[in-house]
């Protein structure tokens, strides 16, 4: 059985893609019985589309490969804390548990600007757990604008 960290290192993997075609750097990746059945990685810019977020597009791969919409005992791996936008997306998807790298400090929804995830108004809770491998997650962001300021 693989950890957290073996996981968010694949999401990682992903986020770096985000960054090889200029595109801010978030990964994530859906895990169902330690196998990987979705991947994404931000496309807002490449795909201009707003909704291209990493989650909603490992999401929409999930789906696909396991012809369901519904991802029920799933855990989404992704680099960065969440936005409200994906946080819908988790719920109506029925994810299991969300497992983030670095806090969002201006948009966080799993906590830190606010807490999305735990409404009373959902019908699916979500078990969720964050800084997992936060400075290998933060360090992909900082480098990512400290690129975008010097140009």
């Amino acid at each position: 059985m693989f950890n957290d960290e073996y996981w968010m290192a694949l999401a990682i993997e992903e986020a770096r893609q985000a960054d090889l075609i200029d595109e801010v750097p978030v990964g994530a990746i859906i895990v169902h019985n330690d196998k990987v059945i979705g991947r994404g990685y931000n496309q807002l810019i490449s795909k201009s589309d707003a909704t291209a977020h990493a989650e909603i597009l490992a999401i929409r791969n999930a789906g696909e490969t396991i012809n369901n919409y519904r991802l029920v005992t799933s855990k989404l791996y992704v680099t960065l804390e969440p936005c409200m936008m994906c946080v819908g997306a988790m719920v109506h998807a029925r994810i299991d548990s969300i497992i983030f790298g670095a806090y969002d400090h201006k948009t966080g929804m799993a906590g830190t600007k606010e807490d999305c995830f735990n409404k009373p108004y959902h019908n699916h809770k979500i078990k969720i757990k964050g800084g997992i491998l936060e400075l290998d997650c933060a360090r992909l962001l900082k480098d990512f604008f400290r690129k975008k300021r010097k140009k």
